[in-house]
């Protein structure tokens, strides 16, 4: 199996420093801490041990997902997840974010790899985390609103604490634009077709709290999260253990 996407699917900050923790991560993690899909699939199906593969990268945004694509293929992967988007939102401002065509476009090239080195395999996509809950979760807490001023997703998180129409709009037009992401996300997977599954917006439904994300950031899942997160998408891959 093989995951694409941006730093959530990397486990980033869920080993209490901030950078990469892949054996925690939701999807091909092996570490103890994660019931991710990969642990889920191993006594069922032991022929996939040691054959998780994390093509995952901190900072990916859809432009990325063609190249992790092949990099499955090379893996001959029979199962891929696909989490991505939040970073294509999170830019230094609204105008910055990347246009839901474009977005839409680099999503099916990547799932376009896919379909054409292994149309066999199967595929889970998963919907973008609500971040705007994070917000509304956070910007009470200190802690959050510290780290956040050190610039993590401007666009909905500067000035975390004001309540000025200007940051409101911001912050709701952020929201449709998540929305937006998903909604096409979902469509991409569909018009790949029946080897494609979609999380049905499992994660972006998960109600996740303060004590799902790590004490630095105050933004990427620490392990508890990353469990959360196979949690709510397992399901959706379909697969009979």
């Amino acid at each position: 199996m093989a995951a694409l996407g941006d730093s959530i699917s990397t486990g980033f900050g869920s080993c209490l420093v901030l950078t990469s923790c892949r054996r925690n991560s939701w999807s091909t993690g092996d570490g103890i801490r994660v019931e991710s899909h990969y642990r889920r699939l191993l006594d069922a199906r032991p022929a996939i041990r040691g054959r998780a593969r994390n093509h995952a990268a901190a900072g990916a945004r859809a432009d990325a997902l063609a190249g992790q694509a092949e990099a499955a293929v090379r893996d001959r992967a029979d199962y891929v997840t696909v989490l991505i988007g939040a970073n294509d939102a999170c830019r230094g401002d609204i105008d910055r974010m990347t246009p839901v065509s474009t977005f839409r476009s680099q999503v099916d090239r990547g799932l376009r790899v896919l379909r054409e080195g292994r149309p066999k395999a199967r595929v889970l996509v998963a919907s973008i985390p609500d971040l705007n809950r994070l917000w509304e979760i956070g910007h009470t807490e200190p802690r959050a609103v510290r780290a956040w001023r050190t610039g993590i997703c401007p666009a909905l998180l500067a000035n975390p604490t004001s309540t000025a129409p200007a940051d409101r709009a911001r912050r709701a037009a952020f929201r449709e634009r998540i929305d937006a992401y998903n909604a096409e996300l979902k469509a991409a997977c569909r018009a790949y077709g029946s080897r494609c599954r979609h999380d049905g917006g499992a994660v972006h439904r998960a109600r996740f709290t303060l004590a799902e994300v790590n004490s630095l950031d105050w933004f990427h899942p620490n392990a508890a999260g990353q469990n959360r997160l196979a949690e709510v998408t397992f399901p959706a891959a379909g697969w009979r253990l």
